[in-house]
């Protein structure tokens, strides 16, 4: 009886060893798909291309610093358009239920994945869409002149001109690296599609179950390059709302929680079985104008509305004040930040001078689309809505508030569907082109990230010069003429910069929290 008991004992023992290693994280919204080269928003890269995929260069975890990963090393020449990156070696890519890699990583794969969002001839451009926001709205395709394989470990990017954040660049998202192995095995199947709903990569999890709105699974690459993670199992729960998120951290559903709400901060910190990590964000709250659309073509109009919106009761209301009121497109603790732009005052009676002066003395009406997941630039999308549209009736505008699905609400304003758009944006790289150039640059009109649909010549130039040339100063002045002309010409109203918060469990040890807002959960430890 007694060597029963004991065996009993080993066996629980056992299985709470086990399940200690089994990580779950509350996630805020469905991913798009599982690969980050379609993606543009957070839920998408923390699903595929955080615990699947590596890329050429890596940012140091908890900093905006460039590191080597894929590529051992690099070398520049002298003009700076030739890279030359020499690859790692015996690096695995993933076995899965449903393929089992025959070779490790080389330059193949490097031209697979680049090839696929920049030749339109390549089997897979088309494969899913064939919208590459990022790669698109940076305008990689003309700056890419050429990519050769040099041998199996050495790969080289030429470019048409010196481009000052291609490193940091090649280290984001959209540029992970994908099996051309995989792909190939796929095409001769007929099943290309399944390239991005059934993820192969080199990265710290294997991909293992998507249940669409409900759960994520991962189990652990013990083979990986960079050491094996210290958990077995990776699980995101996907819960959109954030007082279920809470209540599934109290209730010990979730080690780690998304974007909590900045009312629930106060009880998580008060309790000590959790702790809260926050810092300034690297981001900026906005509602973007479809400046293709009338009335909003006028640049009267998207000033009054930025006069008429109530930006500090957002602050108090929304973010409970713990965000900064936004005059610019970039946060302030980004370099090249202006802090010579005067931001819109709150003056409902100046805004109703100027929509009278661009003929609309009796307002109008238009739809307002609201944020459907919290983010950190938007905690509560639908209430933020209400108090603009509050707001916007007091100068004769007539608001209706419209929401989608967080996937089919980037579909449809990708596609400029919308009149009133709100949505933010995390830095991907601590460079100012991130934001003005993927945001608001003329390349992102069509197929990237600039939902106000807003092209100007003066601000392109800018931003354009900003890039080519190498002298920091040089940049700084660039840009802070750009975020100049952005104030003047008005495409969004910049609501906030808000305090990132992480709330997670004492006994997640290990984590460092991303600049970018980007969930790794390599390295955590769960005690």
């Amino acid at each position: 009886m007694k060597s029963l008991i004991v065996f009993l004992c080993l066996v629980m023992s056992c299985m709470v060893a086990n399940a200690a290693k089994t990580f779950v994280y509350c996630s805020e919204a469905s991913p798009k798909i599982f690969n980050p080269q379609l993606g543009t928003d957070g839920p998408t890269f923390n699903a595929s291309s955080r615990p699947i995929y590596n890329r050429l260069l890596e940012f140091k975890a908890g900093t905006t610093e460039v590191i080597p990963s894929l590529a051992e090393s690099w070398t520049v020449n002298d003009k700076g358009t030739l890279y030359t990156f020499k690859l790692r070696k015996n690096v695995k890519f993933h076995t899965t239920t449903f393929f089992k890699p025959t070779r490790s990583f080389n330059a193949d794969d490097v031209l697979f994945s680049f090839d696929r969002m920049r030749l339109k001839e390549h089997p897979y451009h088309k494969v899913n869409g064939g919208l590459y926001q990022y790669f698109d709205g940076m305008n990689m395709g003309a700056l890419l002149k050429n990519i050769k394989k040099l041998d199996d470990y050495t790969i080289s990017f030429e470019l048409t001109k010196p481009e000052a954040p291609f490193l940091a660049n090649l280290a984001m998202d959209f540029a992970s690296i994908l099996s051309k192995e995989y792909g190939d095995f796929l095409a001769k199947k007929n099943q290309k599609d399944k390239i991005d709903l059934e993820p192969v990569g080199t990265g710290p999890f294997i991909f293992k179950k998507y249940v669409k709105d409900n759960v994520i699974r991962y189990t652990a690459n013990k083979e990986y390059f960079l050491g094996a993670p210290n958990l077995d199992n990776l699980i995101f729960s996907i819960t959109p709302d954030a007082n279920v998120r809470f209540q599934k951290l109290k209730a010990g559903e979730c080690h780690f929680i998304a974007e909590p709400s900045p009312a629930d901060i106060p009880k998580i910190e008060s309790d000590k079985k959790f702790k809260v990590e926050s810092a300034d964000g690297l981001n900026v709250g906005y509602l973007a104008f479809n400046t293709r659309k009338k009335p909003f073509d006028n640049v009267l109009v998207r000033q009054a509305i930025n006069l008429a919106l109530n930006r500090d009761a957002y602050i108090e209301a929304i973010y409970l004040g713990k965000a900064k009121k936004a005059k610019n497109p970039i946060p302030p603790t980004m370099w090249s930040y202006n802090k010579n732009v005067k931001a819109y005052e709150y003056n409902p009676e100046k805004a109703k001078k100027l929509l009278a002066q661009a003929g609309y003395k009796n307002g109008f009406s238009a739809e307002l689309w609201t944020l459907p997941v919290s983010r950190p630039y938007n905690p509560n999308g639908k209430r933020m809505g209400e108090m603009m549209q509050a707001d916007l009736a007091k100068i004769g505008i007539k608001i209706k508030l419209v929401t989608y699905k967080w996937a089919e609400y980037l579909k449809r304003a990708a596609n400029g569907e919308h009149t009133l758009l709100q949505l933010g944006w995390t830095g991907d790289n601590g460079d100012p082109d991130n934001f003005l150039n993927t945001l608001l640059g003329c390349d992102a009109v069509e197929n990237g990230s600039n939902f106000a649909k807003w092209c100007d010549k003066k601000f392109q130039y800018h931003i354009e010069q900003a890039k080519i040339v190498t002298q920091l100063d040089q940049r700084i002045k660039h840009y802070m003429k750009a975020q100049e002309i952005f104030k003047n010409q008005a495409p969004w109203v910049t609501l906030a910069h808000s305090t990132v918060f992480k709330a997670m469990s004492k006994k997640v040890k290990g984590y460092k929290a991303s600049p970018f807002g980007a969930e790794s959960f390599y390295g955590v430890v769960l005690e």
